[in-house]
């Protein structure tokens, strides 16, 4: 009797990231304080919507938080906030006026006049 073994295609990211955004990941991990070993993306709830997008530098992994390798540095999606990121593409953006970090998110249902946070 012989067995057949399939293989599945790895997972995919939940949060697709732009050339742009990895640049910018890199660049931030070029010049990260010392003991800080990725940038980490999170949906703290805060603003007139309830959710917002926050961007920070990370010192150690957390258990459940998803891991992206980038060319340069790794990128961390807050475990609890996965499921409000599924299928998003985060960018980076500059302007003459202003620069930041832009999301492409299927799952919010509305935002803020003011576009600091988010509902889904």
């Amino acid at each position: 009797m012989t067995t057949e073994t399939k293989t599945r295609p790895a997972p995919k990211a939940a949060v697709v990231l732009t050339k742009s955004a990895e640049d910018r990941i890199a660049q931030l991990m070029s010049e990260a304080p010392e003991g800080a070993i990725g940038v980490k993306l999170s949906t703290p709830r805060r603003g007139c919507s309830g959710l917002a997008y926050s961007v920070d530098y990370v010192t150690e992994e957390a258990k459940f938080d998803e891991k992206i390798e980038t060319p340069g540095g790794i990128f961390y999606i807050d475990g609890a906030s996965v499921l409000y990121l599924v299928g998003s593409t985060m960018d980076w953006r500059e302007d003459d006026f202003t620069a930041g970090f832009v999301f492409e998110n299927p799952n919010a249902k509305g935002a803020c006049g003011c576009g600091e946070s988010f509902m889904v």
